[in-house]
């Protein structure tokens, strides 16, 4: 097919474009669109035959469910089991990149939610994404644009890149602001929550809206093969660029000690932070910005993994995040890049 291009002011949007592309979605089409985290690839989330378009034009399984996107925090109730809860969540951070997992009614088909009883349900932001879901008329169920397995989409160049020709649709919005995907969150009690995937909105965050968040396991460990994601982003290894990575943990002495080490007896590339760049070889070099600064490490953590297979060298090495705020985002998608392969520095350099 021929993938319909539409380019449009984030900030302003104009109708009757988005129109053309709600026009799609509304007779079983998938589109790509922006959102303030990350590029998405959507479809109509109460037909089945949509849901199946996703999962054949990402490659993905068929068990790892999708999220739904909302215009308003109160179209949930269409289509899932709604609390409290959820609305005190959804007064401090919807629109934004939250997803809170509820169960679901029976208009949302089970080829969405991979076969569970479960709905992820999000309401973005992002002008154009807002836009869309509200002249759609129905909820757009959308995993982030790129192919199964791949660094997420933060442009849409990129996304481009992985469909042009499978989807009907491309809506030129510019960067996403964010660059992770949301955070996932699932309510387990009155007052309580259990944080599945981490992102913009942190676990201090949540903690000031609820008293009781615990943080799964599966935020930084392999999900065995018997279990099954209630999230998108658990079971398979995400984000990942076609080169091996490894993360280096350690001190900032540490790791930097090992980056020169292997710049000089291995063919590798860095994606480092601007501290460590000006001692490493330019060529196979890239910076996510600051140690400190984990907004812009965020920004552009996808595409530096992207970026690095272009570089020459045969694998690549990185810094392991750190688990407080934002860091825990980044360490997540970097744990599931790296298909958990972690290089303590201190040991290594023995």
């Amino acid at each position: 097919m021929e993938t319909i291009l539409i380019k449009t002011d984030p900030s302003s949007p104009g109708e009757a474009e988005i129109s053309r592309a709600a026009d799609i979605i509304r007779n079983g089409g998938l589109v790509i669109f922006p959102t303030e985290t990350v590029y998405g690839i959507g479809g109509d989330a109460t037909d089945p035959e949509s849901a199946k378009k996703i999962y054949a034009a990402k490659g993905r399984p068929s068990d790892n469910p999708l999220i739904i996107h909302i215009a308003s925090p109160e179209e949930a109730e269409g289509y899932a089991v709604t609390c409290p809860l959820y609305y005190r969540l959804a007064r401090a951070f919807m629109p934004g990149p939250i997803t809170v997992i509820l169960e679901k009614k029976d208009i949302i088909p089970f080829e969405v939610t991979g076969g569970l009883a479960t709905v992820a349900v999000r309401c973005p932001s992002h002008p154009v994404a807002n836009m869309l879901i509200r002249l759609s008329g129905v909820p757009v169920a959308a995993p982030s644009a790129n192919v199964s397995g791949r660094p997420s989409a933060t442009d849409a160049a990129t996304a481009l890149s992985d469909f042009d020709g499978k989807v009907d649709c491309l809506i030129d919005g510019g960067d996403a602001e964010f660059g992770l995907e949301s955070t996932i969150v699932k309510i387990t009690g009155d007052d309580s929550l259990l944080l599945l995937r981490p992102g913009a909105v942190t676990a201090d965050a949540l903690r000031c809206v609820c008293s009781d968040v615990k943080i799964s396991d599966t935020v930084e460990r392999a999900v065995g093969e018997g279990e099954r994601p209630v999230c998108p982003g658990m079971k398979y290894r995400h984000y990942a660029p076609a080169k091996p990575l490894a993360l280096v943990g350690g001190t900032k002495k540490e790791r930097l000690e090992f980056f020169l080490r292997a710049a000089e007896n291995e063919n590798c590339v860095f994606i480092c932070y601007d501290e460590q760049a000006p001692f490493l070889p330019r060529e196979r070099t890239i910076s996510l910005g600051s140690e400190k600064d984990l907004l812009s490490q965020g920004h552009l953590l996808f595409s530096a993994l992207r970026h690095a297979d272009v570089l020459p060298g045969e694998r690549i090495y990185a810094n392991l995040p750190p688990r407080k705020g934002l860091g825990l985002a980044l360490r997540n998608r970097l744990i599931r890049a790296a298909a958990h392969t972690v290089v303590n520095a201190k040991e290594k350099l023995k």
